[in-house]
């Protein structure tokens, strides 16, 4: 925490870093990749992947990492995505492809870490969110990022130093009913063309079929609620998103 501080971060980001390098630790030790994505710079994307796949300390080990490229990024990370892995984008709030891909984090069962600058996107728009609340538009090219994404690789070594804080900690949920849960939806993604009033709708479970009755018409894509096998609302996206 004091290194972040030193360099001229504040305590508030400092904390979100530790945070969001606890979570990476804990996910590469599960067997997770990361995915990385910057639309707008793509080399942001493909060096956050060197750094973590090729480490410069020697004795660090090498975590897989890959950058995604190309003109449909939401289409690939589909693709490339399993429940467990880890989406890193650097990118603006505005950036529609990199909203609609946080927006999916959640059904695709992958945790998601957003760094960027300027204007913030909204709460709980990615797990982790790593901001530079700078409005300079020349912050991605000062090397503000790179401090970012840098001190995250570090400071994800640094949680496996210490073993016992890899074990995923219990949640408020135990035992084969939560009452809290069993009214909340979960978050899908339409990934089969609904036939007979059903769907395969991927969660982070993986591919369930469930019942959309209530909410057709649905489009591959679309993003629904599921409880209890159906779907029991859409969930609508900004302009732009898909």
């Amino acid at each position: 925490m004091t290194t972040v501080v030193d360099e001229g971060l504040s305590e508030e980001l400092a904390a979100d870093l530790a945070a969001a390098s606890l979570t990476l630790a804990r996910r590469f030790a599960a067997g997770a990749t990361m995915w990385c994505l910057a639309p707008s710079w793509e080399p942001h994307a493909q060096h956050v992947a060197v750094e973590f796949v090729h480490p410069v300390i020697v004795g660090k080990r090498a975590l897989p990492a890959v950058a995604l490229t190309g003109p449909d990024l939401v289409s690939t990370a589909r693709l490339a995505v399993r429940a467990g892995d880890i989406i890193v984008a650097v990118a603006g709030a505005a950036e529609c492809d990199v909203r609609s891909i946080m927006r999916r984090g959640p059904a695709w069962g992958a945790t998601t870490i957003w760094i960027g600058s300027g204007s913030r996107p909204t709460a709980g728009a990615a797990d982790h969110v790593l901001w530079l609340d700078d409005p300079d538009p020349r912050v991605p090219a000062t090397g503000g990022f790179v401090l970012l994404y840098h001190l995250l690789w570090e400071l994800t070594h640094v949680c496996f130093e210490h073993p016992g804080l890899l074990a995923e900690q219990p949640g408020d949920c135990e035992g084969p009913v939560c009452v809290t849960c069993s009214d909340e939806g979960r978050l899908g993604e339409v990934a089969g063309a609904p036939e007979g009033g059903t769907a395969t709708v991927r969660t982070a479970d993986g591919p369930e079929q469930v019942s959309t009755v209530l909410v057709e018409p649905l489009e591959l894509g679309d993003l629904v609620l599921v409880h209890a096998g159906t779907a029991i609302s859409k969930v609508l996206e900004t302009v732009g998103q898909r």
